[in-house]
């Protein structure tokens, strides 16, 4: 007996979505696997808020002492940001970078935000393992992905989760779509060729982080292509894939 094949459908168009949330877990995060895309959303017209669970403090190549990490990276991560047209950025409390799990506390923290900023579409980081790039599925990136999707559905649309949040005046909200970055099983793929600059650019900003990569542009021109050229666009392009669902 044959079995029918189902295909989930793709994206809502740009012009339907309003406003956009990203969370990841670290600075530079959401610019190594989505910047070309914010921009896009951005030019687009879409209002983006990009969320960090953590502000990085393990992170970087040098002998700077760890106690001015936090703030230099949150610095960065603001100047990256505003680079593609990003200029609400925000920062939870309380997590630390390298230990960060999807606690309850992570959960309701997100959902505040979700709820706030009332989000038609969310970006987060893969839940899943990527063994084929296990460098994109640092712990702390699968961390974060669970409890953004946990938080997504169905805490963020049910009155009953945390109903203090609904007492603070924030009350259910239902995002519609899900973009998942790092994902094992890419689904769509966004041109961004006319944002690549941006992208560079942002990721320069994270001078901590990319200051010591003398082939930047080249390790992201190699996998812009290899993205590009996997979905089918014409060559000299570029792209960044994601695993995308909707949550009618």
């Amino acid at each position: 007996m044959s079995q029918d094949v189902f295909t989930a459908p793709g994206p809502r168009d740009d012009s339907e979505i309003e406003r956009a949330l990203v969370v990841v877990a670290h600075p530079d995060d959401a610019d190594f696997g989505s910047a070309g895309t914010i921009a896009a959303w951005t030019e687009a017209g879409i209002a983006v808020t990009v969320l960090l669970c953590t502000r990085g403090e393990q992170g970087g190549f040098d002998e700077t002492p760890r106690e001015q990490m936090p703030a230099i990276r949150e610095a960065e991560q603001r100047a990256a940001s505003g680079a593609l047209g990003v200029t609400d950025v925000r920062f939870l409390d309380g997590y630390r970078d390298g230990w960060l799990e999807p606690t309850w506390e992570l959960q309701r923290d997100i959902v505040r935000v979700i709820r706030d900023v009332r989000p038609q579409r969310l970006l987060i980081q893969s839940p899943e393992r990527w063994y084929d790039r296990i460098q994109a599925s640092h712990p702390d990136h699968m961390a974060a992905g669970e409890a953004a999707i946990r938080a997504a559905y169905p805490a963020a649309e049910n009155a009953f989760a945390w109903p203090e949040l609904v007492q603070e005046g924030l009350p259910p909200w239902h995002v519609g779509e899900i973009w998942i970055m790092a994902h094992p099983r890419m689904t769509h793929a966004v041109d961004i060729t006319a944002t690549y600059d941006r992208k560079l650019k942002a990721l320069q900003a994270h001078a901590s982080q990319t200051s010591h990569m003398d082939e930047l542009d080249t390790m992201l021109r190699t996998w812009g292509g290899a993205v590009a050229s996997g979905f089918g666009l014409p060559e000299g392009h570029l792209a960044e894939a994601f695993a995308v669902t909707r949550l009618n």
